[in-house]
């Protein structure tokens, strides 16, 4: 156990490999409660948001999930986050470490017309892998009937529950709000699924390393933007051409001229894995990124990492060097993901 954002979270149960390798071949439940969890709702509460995010809500489907961004006014990233919308309201969840001051913008930037809702008294946890559907359909009839990115509310072992089919692992699976006193009740019900393991943040941070998934505070913050992250498929046609959200002119800028700098992912050789921190070189020595995720991959046998290089080597094939405390690494610009996703569209094979 570690102190992680205030609270005291697992990084690991019986080991990171073990836990990481089981969430591909079955199901893991992680408790992701640290997160926070806010309603909206008001009049025009999708039009008042997009003050602030650049992604498409007004014309979101009901139950549906959006992944956004919460953007400062030079256009760098203050968080990233998922909206839905439920009817009028749109329920967001936000990452753990930055919801107080997540908060604090949302309370002294959106209209008054809109309600905040804080949502303390729930908590979340995720239930991700190939067999998550079917675990969890036995508790939650009908969550089968989800398409990736789409929630709805559920009865779980006799709880009221809002369920999405979602999740950071890249794999098929399910986030799953209840009210906190119903927590472990569920929780215990899920491990007791021979399918099912907990899992820690270990495993859950190299499964989104693996599916090329940004980490706030690591591979996305306050000097990186949603075009040098790669993230410009959250900001749909009609947010491009009307703007209206911090940053839009620097968003318009880059799009049109590219960005200093681009994530990437690099394919290192041999087996030792390179680390948040170690610089990128080019061919004639000079520094021109920096590693922001590193680890060794459990599902590919071999490291892999995520940064930023200039953009004129940001091509996949392009070879540099790595430098991690004195010491040089062959590495290759790679594809993002390394492993491919397996989320469940409707329509197709899970």
């Amino acid at each position: 156990m570690v102190p992680f954002a205030g609270y005291e979270m697992p990084v690991q149960y019986e080991g990171i490999m073990a836990e990481h390798l089981w969430v591909r071949e079955n199901a893991g439940l992680f408790d992701v409660s640290h997160m926070g969890q806010i309603l909206f709702h008001g009049s025009q509460v999708d039009a008042a948001l997009e003050t602030l995010l650049p992604g498409e809500l007004k014309l979101l489907g009901d139950m549906k999930l959006r992944y956004s961004m919460l953007l400062a006014e030079d256009g760098t990233i203050i968080d990233d986050l998922m909206a839905t919308r439920r009817g009028e309201e749109f329920y967001v969840v936000v990452n753990g470490a930055t919801k107080h001051g997540d908060l604090e913008i949302f309370e002294n930037l959106m209209p008054r017309s809109t309600v905040m809702d804080h949502m303390k008294g729930q908590a979340l946890l995720a239930l991700q892998g190939p067999k998550a559907v079917e675990v969890l359909e036995a508790i939650a009839p009908g969550v089968s009937e989800l398409g990736f990115m789409q929630g709805g509310p559920f009865r779980v072992v006799g709880h009221q529950a809002w369920i999405s089919r979602s999740g950071y692992t890249g794999e098929d699976g399910f986030e799953i709000s209840i009210h906190s006193a119903a927590a472990q009740t569920i929780a215990d019900w899920l491990v007791g699924d021979e399918r099912v393991k907990p899992i820690g943040l270990g495993a859950r941070d190299s499964l989104r390393l693996e599916a090329g998934l940004p980490l706030y505070g690591h591979d996305i913050d306050r000097t990186t933007t949603p075009v040098m992250a790669g993230l410009t498929f959250a900001i749909g046609k009609r947010r491009r051409a009307e703007g209206g959200f911090p940053g839009y002119n620097r968003f318009l800028a880059e799009m049109e001229n590219g960005p200093a700098q681009k994530r990437v992912g690099f394919e290192i050789d041999g087996r030792q894995p390179v680390r948040e921190g170690a610089l990128v070189l080019d061919g004639e020595g000079n520094e021109i990124g920096r590693i922001t995720s590193g680890g060794f991959s459990p599902s590919l046998q071999r490291p892999i990492a995520m940064g930023y290089v200039a953009n004129h080597l940001a091509e996949v094939g392009t070879a540099l060097k790595l430098e991690q405390r004195g010491k040089l690494f062959d590495a290759r610009v790679a594809a993002l993901p390394f492993v491919p996703h397996r989320y469940h569209r409707k329509g197709a094979s899970a």
